[in-house]
């Protein structure tokens, strides 16, 4: 095997590494109430505990619903009955330092509870409204976001 073959072959592991570590679970449904709903790339699938969910997920409660989500840096969120949140970006690599969360909420009730990124790098974690973005710094509170 010549160099250029050596390259080529670690070029399409790390690719493969790569497109493996994009669809790695951010966080899991860990208790669940009444009907919810989780919107991915794969189209809408019933939520249930022990769900994976994936950064760019929708996670859509049912006005019987509620779900507790851990995100995998120990971020809790509480979403409540009929609301829709999405956790658009996370990265939690603390040893080459990438740390991020971002999510949105577009209606309904959420409580959050922060995790390590928040104290590691609180200026990387913000929670978006339909009017306001909350910045996160380390600690825990309720939003609610009337249609």
């Amino acid at each position: 095997m010549n160099l250029r073959q050596t390259i080529s072959i670690c070029a399409l592991c790390a690719a493969s590494f790569g497109a493996f570590a994009q669809a790695a679970p951010i966080g899991y449904v860990k208790t669940l109430s009444g009907d919810a709903v989780i919107v991915g790339s794969s189209g809408e699938q019933a939520a249930d505990v022990g769900s994976a969910v994936f950064a760019g997920d929708r996670i859509r409660t049912r006005a019987n619903g509620s779900l507790g989500l851990t995100l995998k840096d120990n971020t809790m969120m509480a979403i409540g009955p009929d609301t829709e949140i999405s956790v658009d970006e996370f990265a939690y690599a603390p040893a080459s330092e990438q740390l991020r969360l971002g999510a949105r909420i577009m209606r309904g009730t959420l409580q959050f509870v922060s995790g390590i990124i928040a104290k590691l790098r609180p200026e990387a974690v913000t929670i978006s409204t339909p009017t306001a973005t909350i910045g996160v710094r380390g600690t825990r509170f309720l939003v609610k976001v009337a249609e």
